[in-house]
């Protein structure tokens, strides 16, 4: 159980902390300027790289937080008053993403498989449905006791797009650090035996 909770909460220490920042920062920036346009209020955005990348490195709890906070930032820069129930969706969304390590994928230690690339996908369509599809409603509905309709609407049309770039950029990505941080771990190896 400790296990679990530690894999959750990541190791906290100024690079996490730093990690969040940076993340939430590019997360609300690209919200806004790095995404396309697919339906109202709804882009396809490459803001759902920050997830996969601090999530794989610093785990659910700072992916949830870099999300979350992201999104108001994002609500901010946009001028569009804050929408905690979609800022919410993002950060549970995060956190999904960044349960890599319960699975077996292990980025910081060069691990990631193509099996772990299938869960991955796996998950992002899971997560993507608790979040848009179940929790972002929910909160709109105690939030702001408005009409579901769009909300749904907008949250097929957020998970479709999110979906997208978490497979098509985020596996390669995923790969990317692993093998990175691979040689890294190797190249500390070797010294060590010399």
């Amino acid at each position: 159980m400790k296990k679990v909770l530690k894999t959750l909460l990541g190791v906290w220490n100024t690079k996490t902390i730093v990690a969040i920042a940076i993340g939430a920062a590019l997360f609300g920036v690209l919200m806004i300027y790095g995404g396309v346009p697919i339906f109202t209020n709804t882009s396809l955005t490459t803001a759902m790289i920050i997830p996969v990348i601090v999530g794989a490195m610093f785990g659910p709890v700072p992916a949830f937080i870099s999300c979350c906070v992201g999104n108001i930032i994002a609500d901010l820069i946009g001028g569009w008053g804050f929408w905690f129930d979609w800022s919410v969706g993002n950060g549970v969304l995060g956190f999904i993403i960044g349960m890599l390590p319960l699975y077996g994928a292990k980025i910081n230690e060069g691990i990631f498989k193509p099996i772990h690339a299938v869960i991955y996908g796996i998950v992002c369509v899971i997560g993507n449905l608790l979040a848009f599809g179940v929790v972002t409603p929910l909160l709109t509905l105690a939030f702001y006791g408005g009409e579901l309709t769009i909300t749904f609407a907008q949250a097929w049309a957020a998970s479709i797009g999110n979906i997208a770039i978490l497979l098509i950029i985020g596996i390669p990505i995923l790969f990317a650090l692993a093998r990175r941080n691979a040689r890294n771990t190797n190249l500390k190896m070797e010294e060590e035996k010399e």
